[in-house]
């Protein structure tokens, strides 16, 4: 992999997400969350860096359920998380990381009963969380 420049933009929407490790943002949320911060920002400076960031794996990147617009969220201790599934919160945003037994079981069920090969990278399962539920 070719070195990246460590940019201004860059760094700032490393920063903006690494202070919202549990919540998931759209390319617009984060363009104007930080260019009230830094009204200097491109915004195609932003969606270039996003995408740059995704193919990295330091962002993750997910449809949302109720749009079509893309969420991103900071990858944290999961960088390069393509190889398990997703489950997030319908109502918080918040992610969890499904690995273990229970999704290899799961990918294993799912080929044997509908023949579909799980594509974990794109798997989300949509709930919600305990404190969700509790509040």
């Amino acid at each position: 992999m070719k070195n990246e420049y460590k940019t201004k933009t860059r760094q700032l929407i490393l920063d903006f997400l690494n202070e919202h490790t549990e919540s998931c943002f759209t390319a617009a949320d984060i363009y104007k969350n930080i260019n009230e911060s830094d009204g200097s920002i491109n915004r195609a400076t932003v969606y270039r860096n996003l995408d740059r960031l995704c193919q990295q794996g330091i962002l993750l990147k997910f449809k949302d359920n109720d749009s079509d617009a893309s969420l991103f969220r900071y990858s944290g201790d999961h960088e390069h998380c393509d190889s398990h599934m997703h489950a997030q919160c319908s109502d918080c945003g918040k992610l969890f990381h499904i690995e273990g037994e229970f999704a290899r079981k799961f990918e294993e069920e799912v080929k044997t009963a509908y023949g579909i090969d799980v594509d974990p990278k794109k798997t989300i399962i949509v709930g919600k969380c305990d404190d969700c539920k509790n509040n």
